[in-house]
């Protein structure tokens, strides 16, 4: 069995406000075995992370500057947790 575990960073929790994805971080697992797949990466939300939330997570507006924008790393996460067929 596949899974694949993993985590997230925002710049708040409304889309409504125009939240986003700052920083996506995921590891494969085969029958709840990590295999050493991971994927990592920091995402330019082309807004301004706010004062608390940087107070929760630590990644500033200045940092995510020259990250790649989600449409540049989209193609990476799906090819990452895309079905796996030979997997049993």
């Amino acid at each position: 069995m596949r899974e694949i575990c993993f985590d997230t960073e925002t710049t708040g929790l409304h889309i409504s406000n125009g939240d986003r994805l700052i920083e996506i971080g995921a590891l494969e697992l085969i029958n709840h075995i990590p295999t050493g797949k991971v994927f990592h990466e920091y995402i330019n939300p082309e807004r301004d992370v706010p004062e608390e939330v940087v107070k929760v997570h630590g990644i500033t507006t200045e940092f995510l500057a020259d990250k790649p924008k989600f449409d540049e790393i989209a193609q990476k996460w799906i090819d990452f947790v895309g079905d796996r067929k030979s997997v049993v």
